[in-house]
C-alpha cells in the first residue's frame, strides 16, 4: 500500500527541456533546483545543527556579495536552472534579502524562488518577500511545545516561528511547507500534534528522519524511522492516502481524508533519494557543491573575482556537475545545517 520504488527522470530530461549540458552529472541525472546559501550566520542554535557557543565564521570579505550572488544564479537558469531555494544559516537576518529576492525573481527562466528558515524573523519579512518574489517557503519548526522549543534551539521564539507560519498561510502560501526533525524520545510523542496541523490549513508537514551523527560516533537511539512513524499516522488518522511523487521529490507525500493540508516523509537515512535528486548547492563563501552530502567543493567565488567571464564560470560548474562523486558516508554529513534545509 504504501510501496516506495524509485521513479524514473523522464519527466525532467524532457527534449524540450532548455538545459544546457553544464546541468547534467556522470549519473544522467539533470539539475535544474540551486539551492544558495545566503549567510553562515543563524539566530538560533539548534541542538543536531551547531554547539551552543556557534561555530567560526567566515570573514564578511570572503562571503558573495549581493551582485555576484545574482551573477552566479543567472549563469545557472540561463543554463536551465528553474528552481531557487534560499537557505542559510538564516536567511531572513540577511539584510539585503529583499533586493536578492527581487532580482532573483526576475531573472528569465526561473520558475520558482523559495526560501527555507527557521521563522523567528519571518512574519514581519514576509509581505515585501512575497512582493518581491519569493513563491515558496519552508519554515522549521521542531516541537508545538514552547519549553522544549527553548531546550532544542537554546533560544526563545517558539511564539515568533508560529505567527510566520499563519502570516505564510494568510498570505496565500499553499502549501506552508513545515519541517520537522523528528527524534525518539525528545518530540517523537508530538508527530499526531502536527498532522493536526494539516487538518484545517494548507499546511504541509514533513518529517524529517533524523541523521544521529554526533561527533564521530552514530547514535542510531535517537533515529525514527520512516516506517515507524508512517504506521502510527495510519494507526491513528483513517483514510492516510500516498499521493504521487514528481521524480526528484525527496518527500513521500500523503493526504488524510477530510485534511486540508498534507504529511511528508523524508527518510534521509533508511530510504535514500540519490537516483532521483537534481539539486545543486552554492555556499555563501562562493563554494559549489555538488552533491549535498558529499564533502567535495569547489569555488566559484575566486575565478568570479580573478576576472572569469560567463563561458569561463560555466566551464568551471560544468566540470564539477559532470565528475559529481556520490556521498553518503557518515564522514559525508559534515555540515549538518546543510542536511536539514530540504
Amino acid at each position: 500500500m504504501y510501496a516506495t520504488s524509485c521513479a524514473t527522470l523522464s519527466d525532467d530530461m524532457s527534449k524540450d527541456s532548455p538545459a544546457s549540458d553544464m546541468l547534467i552529472d556522470s549519473f544522467g541525472r539533470l539539475h535544474t533546483y540551486l539551492r544558495i546559501s545566503l549567510t553562515e550566520r543563524c539566530n538560533l542554535r539548534c541542538q543536531y545543527c551547531m554547539p551552543a557557543e556557534g561555530v567560526e565564521l567566515t570573514p564578511s570579505p570572503q562571503l558573495l556579495s549581493q551582485n555576484e550572488i545574482v551573477r552566479l544564479a543567472n549563469l545557472f537558469v540561463s543554463s536551465g536552472v528553474e528552481k531557487i531555494r534560499l537557505t542559510g544559516g538564516e536567511p531572513t537576518i540577511r539584510k539585503d534579502i529583499e533586493d536578492i529576492c527581487l532580482q532573483l525573481s526576475n531573472l528569465q527562466g526561473l520558475k520558482t524562488l523559495a526560501m527555507t528558515t527557521n521563522g523567528i524573523t519571518l512574519a514581519k519579512k514576509l509581505p515585501k518577500l512575497k512582493e518581491c518574489g519569493l513563491t515558496s517557503v519552508n519554515i522549521s519548526l521542531d516541537t508545538l511545545v514552547p519549553a522544549k522549543f527553548e531546550f532544542i534551539t537554546r533560544r526563545k521564539g517558539h511564539e515568533r516561528v508560529m505567527e510566520s507560519i499563519n502570516t505564510a498561510v494568510d498570505l496565500g502560501y499553499n502549501p506552508v511547507k513545515v519541517n520537522c526533525v523528528v527524534m525518539r524520545g525528545l518530540n517523537d510523542d508530538e508527530i499526531f500534534d502536527f498532522v493536526e496541523l494539516t487538518r484545517e490549513k494548507p499546511i504541509n508537514v514533513r518529517f524529517i528522519e533524523f541523521m544521529p551523527f554526533d561527533g564521530n560516533v552514530w547514535n542510531v537511539k535517537k533515529l525514527v524511522p520512516y516506517s515507524e512513524m508512517l504506521d502510527k499516522v495510519a494507526k491513528q488518522f483513517t483514510g492516510l492516502k500516498r499521493l504521487k511523487d514528481h521524480p526528484t521529490d525527496t518527500a513521500k507525500n500523503f493526504r488524510v481524508d477530510g485534511h486540508c493540508g498534507t504529511v511528508s516523509f523524508i527518510t534521509s537515512m533508511t530510504e535514500h533519494f540519490c537516483a532521483g535528486c537534481n539539486r545543486l548547492r552554492l555556499l555563501a563563501d562562493g563554494n559549489f557543491k555538488v552533491c549535498l552530502f558529499g564533502p567535495s567543493e569547489v569555488s566559484l567565488r575566486d575565478p568570479l573575482r580573478h576576472g572569469a567571464d560567463d563561458d569561463e564560470l560555466k566551464e568551471v560548474i560544468g566540470a564539477a556537475v559532470n565528475h559529481l562523486m556520490i556521498g553518503g558516508s557518515a564522514a559525508a554529513f559534515d555540515l549538518m545545517g546543510i542536511a536539514y534545509d530540504l
